[in-house]
C-alpha cells in the first residue's frame, strides 16, 4: 500500500465513521472527525502548553485530533478557531458560549460543539470495539448490569458499550457539576433495539439528584463504539 492510498483509506474511514455518529445529534449540534493515525493539523501554542513534556508521541497525537476535530466543529459553528485548554481537572476548558465534548481512542478521534443556550451540555466517548475483559466487570458495572450482560449475544462488546455509556454520560453531567465520581455513581439501562441508554444517578450530584437520569444514544459500526449524551434546556 502506498502512503498516497494510505492516505486516502485514512480518510474514507473518517467519513464513514462521521456518517455513522451523525444522526446521533440534532443540527444545532456540530460533530467533527479526525484520525491520529494521519496528520493532524497541530493545535494552538495555549494547547500544546498543556502537555507534559514528556507526553508521547501517541498522546501527542490523539491530543492533536482531538483539538483538530473540535477546531473544524467551531467552523461548523460559524466561529473563529480558538484555543481549548486543559483545566486543573483535565477537563477541556470551552471558550464562552460554547458547550462541547471531546474524545478520542488510538485510531479515532471527535469532537461535538453547539452554542451554550438551548443545549446545556454534551458528552461523547468513543472505544474500539473489543470486548471488555470480564474480570474488569466488578469494577465498571453493577450486579444488575451484570445480569444483563450474561444475558447479551456480546457480552463483552456490551460490557465496553456499558464502560463507553457512562464515560459519556459522566462528561455531559461533569458540565454542570463539576463532580467526580467512580463507575459506581451511575447506573445504566441499555435499549439495543432503539440504541438508547438512560444513566440514571445513584446518589446526589448537585445540581443532579439520585435517581435523575440523562439520556444517551449509541452508534456500533466501522471498528468502534461511540455513545452520546446531552442535556437541553
Amino acid at each position: 500500500m502506498t502512503a498516497e492510498t494510505s492516505t486516502l483509506e485514512r480518510e474514507r474511514l473518517t467519513q464513514v465513521r462521521h456518517s455513522l455518529v451523525r444522526p446521533l445529534f440534532g443540527d444545532d449540534i456540530a460533530l467533527a472527525v479526525s484520525n491520529p493515525l494521519g496528520n493532524p493539523a497541530a493545535p494552538l501554542a495555549e494547547e500544546v502548553a498543556c502537555l507534559t513534556p514528556t507526553a508521547v508521541p501517541k498522546r501527542r497525537n490523539e491530543f492533536a485530533a482531538g483539538r483538530a476535530a473540535a477546531h473544524q466543529a467551531m467552523r461548523q459553528l460559524g466561529l473563529p478557531v480558538q484555543a481549548i485548554p486543559v483545566g486543573e481537572n483535565r477537563a477541556p476548558v470551552w471558550p464562552q458560549g460554547i458547550v462541547g465534548s471531546i474524545t478520542h481512542t488510538r485510531s479515532c478521534a471527535m469532537a461535538v460543539l453547539a452554542h451554550q443556550g438551548e443545549v446545556r451540555a454534551l458528552g461523547i466517548d468513543v472505544e474500539e470495539d473489543k470486548p471488555l475483559a470480564t474480570d474488569l466487570w466488578p469494577a465498571i458495572c453493577s450486579d444488575r448490569e451484570q445480569d444483563w450482560l450474561r444475558a447479551q449475544g456480546d457480552p463483552g462488546q456490551m460490557a465496553k458499550l456499558i464502560f463507553s455509556a457512562k464515560e459519556a454520560a459522566y462528561k455531559c453531567q461533569y458540565t454542570l457539576s463539576e463532580r467526580f465520581y467512580g463507575f459506581e455513581g451511575m447506573e445504566l439501562t441499555v435499549d439495543t433495539a432503539e440504541r438508547r441508554f438512560s444513566a440514571r444517578f445513584c446518589a446526589d450530584q448537585p445540581p443532579f439528584a439520585a435517581g435523575e437520569c440523562i439520556g444517551g444514544r449509541f452508534a456500533i459500526g466501522a471498528g468502534l463504539i461511540v455513545t452520546t449524551a446531552e442535556l437541553r434546556s
